[in-house]
């Protein structure tokens, strides 16, 4: 009688054709998941699966398609053998300082609307496959931002839709806390990394040390994680400054 083998650990990336996606899918390929890529330029796509040691398996997404970007999530789901881990890293940052509509509206199309329709579609893939109580349904991963703890002029709307990510995040889990499910939630805000969104040099790591302390971060299952760890010590100072202060830093 041969013993049965359990399927790989798998995992999706949204936004995994550069920066922090295309690096944390490097460093949980090495850990041994299998990766689902999902993001609207193809060909990056194809060159990074071919690149990782695992299998990889990729769907061309634009999140600003919301209802079709869910059916492709489900479309790439359903082709993995599991999926255990969902990290929504999908999102744009344009400067605005004109408030032209058009930025700021695709700013909300992809960090707010888009980021909601993968993070519900995500929850429903873990939903649907409840294990036995006690065992991991699932873990949901969102990258915010540090921005999402001030206002700032010019990036008004990047920073309060990672503000948005945070706290659905939140309420995501508060509402696992009533579920019969067992789903993981995690929050990174990341400070600089040196990406295409990047507005800063001042402790700006690369994207592979940020994907490695995200990686340190599912590991561990946490629910928040300041990326790199440091960027903390930012956050707690945002909040014990009065507004009027931080008009005059950030306005």
């Amino acid at each position: 009688m041969t013993a049965q083998t359990a399927d790989p650990r798998g995992a999706i990336i949204i936004g995994a054709s550069s920066g922090i996606g295309a690096a944390l899918a490097r460093e949980l390929a090495a850990d041994g998941y299998e990766i689902g890529l999902a993001a609207r330029r193809t060909d990056r796509l194809k060159d990074l699966g071919a690149s990782l040691p695992t299998k990889a398996y990729v769907a061309t997404m634009d999140v600003t398609e919301p209802d079709t970007a869910r059916d492709r999530f489900r479309s790439l789901a359903d082709a993995m053998k599991s999926v255990d881990l969902v990290v929504i890293s999908a999102g744009v940052g344009d400067a605005n300082y004109d408030l032209d509509w058009e930025t700021e509206r695709r700013t909300i199309d992809v960090n707010v609307r888009g980021f909601t329709a993968l993070a519900t579609a995500a929850m429903d893939q873990f939903e649907r496959r409840s294990t036995a109580p006690g065992d991991s349904d699932g873990h949901l991963v969102g990258i915010s931002s540090v921005a999402a703890r001030f206002g700032n002029g010019g990036t008004q709307a990047y920073n309060a839709s990672k503000a948005y990510v945070s706290r659905y995040l939140e309420g995501l889990r508060s509402r696992q806390a009533g579920a019969d499910t067992n789903v993981t939630i995690t929050t990174i805000e990341p400070g600089f990394v040196d990406t295409e969104l990047s507005y800063g040099s001042f402790w700006q790591c690369s994207p592979e040390t940020a994907a490695s302390q995200i990686a340190d971060a599912i590991r561990d299952e946490r629910v928040h994680a300041y990326v790199t760890r440091r960027w903390r010590l930012v956050a707690w100072a945002l909040r014990a400054l009065p507004e009027s202060v931080l008009r005059r830093l950030f306005g």
